[in-house]
């Protein structure tokens, strides 16, 4: 059985970053295609609920104040995900 888009955010925030999570909404799915691929990503916002950030995968992490996330580099894909949570927040 496939697991759940909850379930592989759970399982893949443990194995990257080693904290457990609850979701709180879901946000609108996007999709991009830049003519070679495309892609759907399918965003959550989330709390901590158990842990400490240990990274696995990546090399930093920071935190934000949203005003501060428009400034940074984002990925074209990203952008409709950034924008629909700026918005409801």
């Amino acid at each position: 059985m496939a697991e759940t888009a909850e379930e592989c955010l759970h399982r893949e925030i443990y194995e990257e970053l080693g904290i457990k999570i609850e979701i709180i909404r879901s946000l609108t799915p996007a999709v991009f295609d830049d003519g070679k691929a495309a892609i759907r990503l399918i965003p959550f916002e989330c709390i901590i609920t158990k842990g400490d950030i240990v990274l696995a995968e990546h090399a930093s992490f920071m935190w934000l104040d949203p005003a501060e996330l428009e400034a940074l580099d984002w990925a074209p894909a990203d952008i409709p995900v950034l924008k629909d949570f700026l918005d409801k927040l």
